[in-house]
């Protein structure tokens, strides 16, 4: 007994690539619910022909071949369970998903994926200031300058402002916690994206208090750093800034300090002009891939969860 192949069908035979591509389609602006439903399919189906999509998808991408490169992992489950994610930058695509954890062994892992002489060709690696990452960097591909991502060091620079919020809070009692209650978002957020009242809120409280006013402004001037052109201008800003700190009695602001002199390197390499890459397209993929959980209320498929990440930077299968 025999069975013609069919160049049309996909590997099941219940239906055509072109109906498993449209399905697929559907599926990077709905919910896979939502497209059962709308062509009375089951869950599963709907969900194993979006994975094939995508499969179709990775192979029309090609092999990755990255000058520019930006690492970040991500959470797939409670309990400090990771995945790590690469990204070329220059291309504006993801290009791996994997590893068991974000140990410098995973890592490594992506630069056997890419092969020796692809990794040997990458010239800049963008990530934050974790140290397993950098090792295995360095170690597989020597000439890359490492670049330390810019929105995760303003996030520990937002923390520290955050603590300084708590420590006055506490120090105070009564009338005078009104000015601070509530203003958590107001104080982290950039003063162009807040609404009127949030702002006047915001003056409110940084007339009312000093030492936090005082934070806010620092952490508000501390973004100057990223526009510099020689590392001297930046080297001197900084040196500015942390002069700035001398008798304001804040020290989660001098422990952020201390922690830029030790990752200087990583920040100063973004003043060559050959190092000037887009730093928010990783957070950025990030963030996408965050949705795409919410929206399906956590994947259990760690595969589909893969295919899946690379859905938001690849171009549609004709």
């Amino acid at each position: 007994m025999r069975r013609e192949g069919l160049e049309w069908l996909l590997d099941s035979p219940f239906c055509t690539k072109r109906f498993g591509y449209l399905i697929g389609a559907k599926c990077r602006t709905q919910t896979i619910q939502d497209v059962a439903k709308e062509h009375m399919l089951d869950w599963h189906t709907v969900k194993e022909l979006d994975k094939r999509y995508m499969e179709e998808q990775l192979k029309k991408a090609g092999k990755p071949l990255p000058r520019v490169i930006g690492v970040d992992e991500i959470s797939i489950k409670k309990r400090h369970s990771y995945r790590i994610i690469v990204s070329d930058l220059e291309k504006r695509r993801a290009i791996w998903f994997g590893g068991a954890d974000r140990s410098e062994e995973s890592m490594d892992k992506f630069f056997a994926f890419l092969g020796d002489k692809p990794s040997k060709k990458i010239e800049v690696a963008v990530m934050d200031m974790w140290k397993p990452f950098r090792n295995s960097t360095k170690r597989n591909a020597p000439q890359a300058a490492v670049l330390f991502d810019k929105f995760h060091i303003i996030r520990h620079l937002g923390e520290a402002l955050d603590k300084v919020r708590k420590q006055e809070y506490a120090r105070l009692t009564g009338r005078d916690r009104k000015f601070i209650k509530g203003q958590k978002y107001a104080l982290l957020s950039h003063r162009e994206n807040l609404a009127t009242d949030a702002r006047k809120g915001l003056k409110t409280l940084l007339a009312a208090n000093k030492r936090l006013n005082t934070a806010y402004l620092l952490k508000e001037s501390f973004g100057q750093l990223w526009g510099y052109n020689r590392e001297g201008w930046a080297r001197r800003f900084f040196e500015n800034w942390k002069e700035q700190l001398k008798w304001q009695r804040l020290k989660p602001f001098e422990k952020f300090a201390r922690m830029i002199d030790r990752h200087w390197d990583g920040i100063a390499a973004y003043c060559e002009a050959e190092n000037k890459v887009a730093l928010g397209f990783v957070e950025g993929l990030n963030n996408k891939i965050r949705v795409i959980q919410r929206r399906a209320y956590g994947l259990r498929d760690e595969e589909y969860l893969r295919t899946s990440s690379y859905r938001p930077t690849l171009i549609s299968v004709a």
